[in-house]
């Protein structure tokens, strides 16, 4: 049985003339946490970005369980009802509450009946310890909240993957942590996940896969293992020392 969730082949993508994806293939697998790791710049949000549909693919190919995504004919939002994506930046609807925020995709896409979809995002606010929270608004919360209410959006989509893209890089150090604890919960919980990082101990200590990009190629992936401590290329032992 195929359990290919998402699968990019020889993807290219180009931004004018600079080439920022160059051939990179990699699978997803269902219940599967893969961790992109690169200096910035490497092209781990723009591989995120192609996998959504946020940008076009100049070349190769996108697959999303072994359903071609290249045809005109595919609607972008469609796809998205399942792939959730993550940003550096929150995102939250400044002048929705955070029960608001959460409720809003289910309802308004899905066309969910909000009673029902209420008490799951209650669920969802109760696992990260923000229930008390449901009625504030963002400006009202921390970093780290913020951003956990934006993963808490994205899981009420029921999403069959979450693609999340440096998640931690806008938070103050001292908040990252309790972040970084909820992907790992939702890891341990079997959520299939593509998540780009400079977060090494995360990548190491949760990530089934690992993938190290350099200027836009796809130098090697393996288990955390083999990765972090028996690197096949140059490149990535030169990332790995600047990182350590």
């Amino acid at each position: 049985m195929n359990d290919v969730v998402l699968s990019l082949s020889a993807v290219v993508k180009r931004f004018g003339d600079n080439e920022v994806l160059r051939g990179v293939s990699l699978d997803l697998h269902r219940h599967e946490v893969v961790c992109l790791i690169g200096s910035s710049g490497s092209g781990k949000s723009t591989l995120l970005r192609c996998a959504n549909l946020l940008e076009s693919v100049d070349a190769g190919s996108v697959t999303l369980f072994g359903q071609s995504l290249m045809d005109d004919r595919v609607d972008p939002d469609l796809v998205r009802r399942h792939i959730g994506m993550v940003f550096q930046s929150f995102n939250l609807f400044p002048h929705l509450s955070v029960l608001d925020n959460i409720l809003i995709g289910p309802v308004y896409a899905l066309k969910r009946k909000r009673s029902d979809v209420r008490s799951e995002a209650l669920e969802l606010l109760a696992r990260i310890g923000l229930a008390d929270r449901a009625d504030e608004y963002p400006d009202r919360l921390s970093g780290g909240q913020q951003q956990r209410v934006a993963i808490v959006r994205s899981l009420a989509m029921q999403p069959a993957l979450l693609l999340l893209d440096e998640v931690t890089s806008a938070l103050d150090p001292t908040l990252v942590g309790e972040v970084l604890d909820l992907l790992a919960d939702l890891a341990r919980q079997g959520t299939t996940m593509l998540i780009a990082t400079h977060e090494m101990n995360f990548a190491r200590d949760v990530a089934h896969r690992v993938a190290y990009l350099d200027s836009g190629v796809l130098v090697e992936q393996g288990t955390p293992e083999e990765i972090f401590t028996k690197p096949q290329h140059a490149s990535t032992r030169a990332f790995l020392e600047r990182v350590r």
